[in-house]
C-alpha cells in the first residue's frame, strides 16, 4: 500500500491526468462534485466485481466492465468494442485491497465445496473447474497486477490513456498508483 498516491485536493491530480476523464472521475468520487449530464461516454471502467465497491459517478458517464481484480485479459473483444464504436478513448483499471483474486489457492477447498454445494457441480467437474480457471485469474498483489494491465493495454491500445487507479475499502477513496 506504500505505491498509493492520495488525492484529495485538484492539486493531487497527476499531471498526465490533467484535464481528462480521470480527473473527472476523482472530482466525482473523491470530492463529491455534482454530476454534469452524459449522453455519451469516453471512458472505460474495468473494475473488480466485489459488492463492496461503489463509484460516485453519474449515468452515462462510462462504460463498466466488472471482473474479478479488474482482470480485463479476457474481455478483449469487450474493450476493444467500446473503443472501436463506443467512442472510448480512456480506460481506467479499479483494482482494491483485500481482493478475493489475491492468492486463490488458499480458497480451493471452498470454492470447490461451494461449486458442489451451491451450484450442484459433482466434485470432479468442480476441482476440474477450479484446476483450468484459477491460473487464468489468481492475481499475486493487487497493485502490481494493475500496473501489469494497465501496461499491457497501453501496448495493446497506444493512443489511449490507460489510468490505474486503487479503491481502499477502508475510506471508499480512488487513489493513484506510483508508477515509478
Amino acid at each position: 500500500m506504500d505505491r498509493l498516491i492520495s488525492v484529495k485536493t485538484a492539486d493531487d491530480i497527476l499531471p498526465g491526468y490533467l484535464n481528462t476523464p480521470v480527473q473527472t472521475l476523482f472530482e466525482y468520487h473523491n470530492f463529491r462534485q455534482p454530476f454534469g449530464s452524459y449522453t455519451d461516454s469516453k471512458m472505460l471502467i474495468g473494475m473488480c466485481m466485489d459488492k463492496r465497491i461503489h463509484l460516485n459517478i453519474p449515468d452515462r458517464f462510462a462504460f463498466t466492465i466488472r471482473t474479478g481484480g479488474a482482470n480485463l485479459r479476457y474481455s478483449a473483444f469487450n474493450v476493444s468494442y467500446a473503443i472501436a464504436v463506443g467512442g472510448v478513448r480512456c480506460i481506467v483499471l479499479i483494482g482494491h485491497n483485500d481482493c478475493g483474486m489475491v492468492n486463490l489457492y488458499s480458497k480451493k477447498d471452498k470454492i470447490v465445496d461451494g461449486l458442489v454445494e451451491g451450484a450442484g457441480m459433482d466434485p470432479e467437474q468442480s476441482e476440474e473447474h477450479f484446476r483450468n480457471y484459477a491460473p487464468m485469474f489468481e492475481i499475486d498483489s493487487e497493485t502490481e497486477f494493475l500496473l501489469s494491465e494497465a501496461s499491457r493495454l497501453r501496448r495493446k491500445y497506444p493512443r489511449i490513456l490507460v489510468a490505474p487507479l486503487f479503491y481502499h475499502l477502508d475510506d471508499n477513496l480512488l487513489y493513484f498508483i506510483d508508477e515509478g
